[in-house]
This record gives structure tokens, C-alpha cells and sequence, in this order.
């Protein structure tokens, strides 16, 4: 019933309220955005910061080295994402407090679940390879569960809404990361870095619990995973498969090529780093923002994931014709020998991350549809463009040739995320379903 209005008001209407209730959700949106920004951006920092000390200290060989162990670390993460905390994220975003802290106990005990088992995997085997890469994936193996404990509690705070607090997070890590690099530096070795790097997260993972107030609880990721199941074992696939993917070629790569290729597409992504940061940044909170959409207004989702994916791109577009300006003094300052090497990938590289930032608008919308099996089938073949181009690329043009092949393969597979989001909203649209459980 609409309010009766007195004499010289204007009577108010659902239309009229609903306006501010707009401006409002749109300012929550932008602020939980810009949290993800800068936290990403303190997160990059912090990896950023490792790289280059690396690059500079050890040279392109042990950088090599260096790299192999942080791909590696990159499939298990995605391992602990696909399983405990994007479940989390499309799930519980937004729920009551109670469903959340439930929720964040059992997937943040997956995660440290899932660092422990990993990193006995990854320890056994660096014993076993020995030379100048086995210390360095041992050393990775004793430091996996702190790491992605520390990178569950930054998705569990945004699946709240809370991206301060992930962003404190994250700059706690930046600041014990300080004193570990510098005594790294003095034992100069792949392996101290790897332990500097790891050592510091474990404070930023116990911060995280005072933080949350929540302790990890290992004795319910069983139940997590059977009650995640339908999203988590999918996700698992799709998320192992891009990280897998990036692994692949960067081995095959090594095998190719050499050691030193792979320090050189590291050193490109290393110069592209602010603007991943902003990509990941936004990655932290794209879902959730994509679940509440679909909940608020579904039919304005496509126009969401087309605004998120195209601005990334052209972002990406920008930053990479910006480093083409950068002069060869600056760039030796801050890469040190890689630069060289790095630089005559920054065009590829730039159009391969302008692709995948398109396929991440498409890739949202499909999070947060639950549309498992859509993702699953485009990740599929991504990753296996990826590798094929990236591998292919190197056999034929060396390191460069397989930057050529991975920007190829990206733009191409990202085409195909958006063919099946605009199929998934079509189904949606039909025989719309709930997609989220609260509980």
C-alpha cells in the first residue's frame, strides 16, 4: 500500500524508492570492487616483490628454476580453489553470518586439507630429483599449507562482502615478506626464497584466524566435498586444467627450449603484473558479484559479463602498449639479465592476457549460473589450445614463437566461454532454477 501524501507533497511511488535502492546496491558493488583492486594489487606486490629479487639475485637459469616451483604451486592452489573455496564463493555469498562462518570453517580445513596432502607429494619428489630443482620443490612441498590457507581466507572474506579485511590480510604478508627476502638474499638460493615466500604467508594464515575468528576445521572437509560435490569435483577438473595447462607448457618449454625460456615468459608476466593484478584483483569478486546480479535482475547478467570481460580487455591493450615505451636502462634495472629475453614477448604476451580478460567476463556469468558443466567443457578446451599452441609455438619459433601460440590459442578459446554463457542464459531464461543453496 503506498503511503498517503500530505497536502503540497508529491505522493512517493515503487518507482521512486526503487532509484536510491539502486544507487545504493551500485555504491556497495563499486566499494566491494575497488576492496578486490587493493588487495589484489597488495597480494601482487608481495609476488612482484619475490620475482624480481629473485631475477636480480640469482640470474635467468635459477629463475628458471624459481619458476618451475611457482607454476607448480599454481596447479595445487587451483586444486584448493576448485574444491574449497569457489564452492564457497557461488554458495555462500551473502548468506547470514552463520551459514558463512559454518561454510568457511569446513572449506578453509579443505584447503590446509588439501595443501598437507599435496605437500608431502611435492616434498618426496624434490628429495627425490635432488640438483638445483629438487631443493626448491621439497622446500615448496613444506610451505603449500600455509599458502593456501592464507588464499582461502581472502576468498572467504569476499564472499562476505568483506574485502578489508582480505586486504589487511594480504598486507600483513607484505610486510613479514620484507625481513624473509632480505635474509633469502644472504643465503642466496632458489630454495631460501621459496621458504621466505612461504614462511611469510604462514603469518598472514595464522593473522586470518584472529581475523575470522574462525579456526580451520580439517575434520569437515569430507563433508564439504560430499555436500559440494555437484560444483567442487567440476570445478577441481576445470581449474586443474588451466593451471595444468600453464604447467605443461612451461615443462615442455624448458625441455624445448631450456631452462632459461620459461625465466623468460616469467619475466613477461612479471612485467605485466600491475595489470593482473587489476585482473585478479576483480577475479576475487566477479563471481559473487555475478551470483548477486542473478539474483537481483538475471536478465541484466549477459550485460554484466560483457562490461566486466570488454574493459579488462582494453585495459589490457593499454598496459602492454605502454611497456613497448619502456626504455631498455629501465627495464635491466628491474629484470636485471631477463630483460632481454622478457621484452620481445610483451606484444604477444599483451594480446594472449587481452584474451583471457574477455573469456573472464563469459567465465563469471557461468560461475555463477552453477553452470559446472559449461565451464568444465570451455576449460577443457582452453587448456588444450593452450598447450597446444604454447608447445607447437615453441617447437617451431623457439620461446618467442610459443608466446605467438598462446595468444592465438587464448583469443580463440575465449570465443567458446562466450558461446556458452549466451547458451546457458538462454536455459536460464527458460526454466529459471535456483541456483545458490543457502544452507
Amino acid at each position: 500500500m503506498t503511503p498517503m501524501a500530505t497536502e503540497g507533497e508529491k505522493p512517493t511511488t515503487p518507482a521512486d524508492r526503487a532509484g536510491p535502492a539502486r544507487q545504493t546496491a551500485k555504491r556497495a558493488m563499486v566499494g566491494r570492487l575497488s576492496w578486490g583492486l587493493a588487495d589484489q594489487a597488495a597480494s601482487s606486490m608481495s609476488n612482484f616483490a619475490v620475482g624480481v629479487y629473485v631475477a636480480r639475485s640469482l640470474g635467468p637459469a635459477a629463475f628458471g628454476v624459481f619458476s618451475l616451483a611457482w607454476v607448480t604451486y599454481g596447479v595445487v592452489l587451483n586444486v584448493s580453489r576448485g574444491l574449497a573455496t569457489d564452492p564457497l564463493v557461488v554458495r555462500f555469498s551473502g548468506v547470514s553470518e552463520t551459514s558463512w562462518r559454518g561454510a568457511v570453517a569446513r572449506s578453509s580445513g579443505t584447503a590446509l586439507g588439501v595443501g598437507g596432502a599435496l605437500g608431502v607429494v611435492c616434498l618426496v619428489i624434490g628429495l627425490a630429483l635432488g640438483g638445483s630443482v629438487g631443493p626448491a620443490f621439497a622446500v615448496l612441498g613444506v610451505v603449500l599449507p600455509t599458502l593456501l590457507l592464507q588464499d582461502a581466507w581472502r576468498y572467504s572474506f569476499f564472499a562476505a562482502g568483506n574485502g578489508k579485511k582480505a586486504f589487511v590480510n594480504d598486507l600483513v604478508w607484505g610486510v613479514a615478506l620484507i625481513p624473509a627476502l632480505v635474509v633469502a638474499a644472504r643465503v642466496g638460493t632458489v630454495a631460501a626464497f621459496v621458504l621466505a615466500w612461504g614462511a611469510s604467508a604462514a603469518v598472514a594464515a595464522v593473522y586470518g584466524c584472529l581475523q575470522s575468528g574462525i579456526r580451520p576445521r580439517m575434520t569437515g572437509a569430507r563433508g564439504w566435498l560430499r555436500e559440494q560435490r555437484d560444483l567442487g569435483y567440476r570445478y577441481l577438473v576445470e581449474n586443474v586444467g588451466l593451471s595444468g595447462a600453464h604447467q605443461l607448457r612451461a615443462y615442455g618449454l624448458g625441455v624445448i627450449v631450456g631452462v632459461s625460456a620459461v625465466g623468460a615468459v616469467r619475466g613477461a608476466e612479471l612485467l605485466l603484473g600491475p595489470f593482473l593484478a587489476v585482473l585478479m584483483g576483480l577475479s576475487l569478486v566477479t563471481v559473487a558479484e555475478a551470483a548477486r546480479v542473478l539474483r537481483r535482475a538475471s536478465h541484466q547478467l549477459g550485460r554484466f559479463c560483457l562490461f566486466l570481460g570488454g574493459g579488462q580487455a582494453v585495459a589490457a591493450l593499454l598496459w602492454g602498449s605502454a611497456l613497448l615505451l619502456v626504455p631498455d636502462r629501465f627495464g635491466e634495472f628491474v629484470l636485471g639479465g631477463v630483460w632481454q629475453s622478457a621484452s620481445q614477448l610483451i606484444v604477444p604476451a599483451t594480446l594472449g592476457v587481452a584474451g583471457a580478460s574477455l573469456g573472464t567476463g563469459a567465465a563469471a556469468g557461468l560461475r555463477a549460473l552453477g553452470a559446472a558443466r559449461r565451464s568444465l567443457r570451455c576449460q577443457m578446451v582452453a587448456s588444450v589450445c593452450y598447450v597446444g599452441g604454447g608447445l607447437g609455438g615453441a617447437a617451431v619459433g623457439g620461446t618467442v614463437g610459443s608466446a605467438w601460440g598462446v595468444a592465438a590459442a587464448t583469443l580463440s578459446s575465449s570465443a567458446v566461454w562466450w558461446l556458452q554463457l549466451r547458451s546457458a542464459l538462454r536455459e536460464h531464461h527458460h526454466d529459471p532454477i535456483p541456483e545458490v543453496r543457502t544452507s
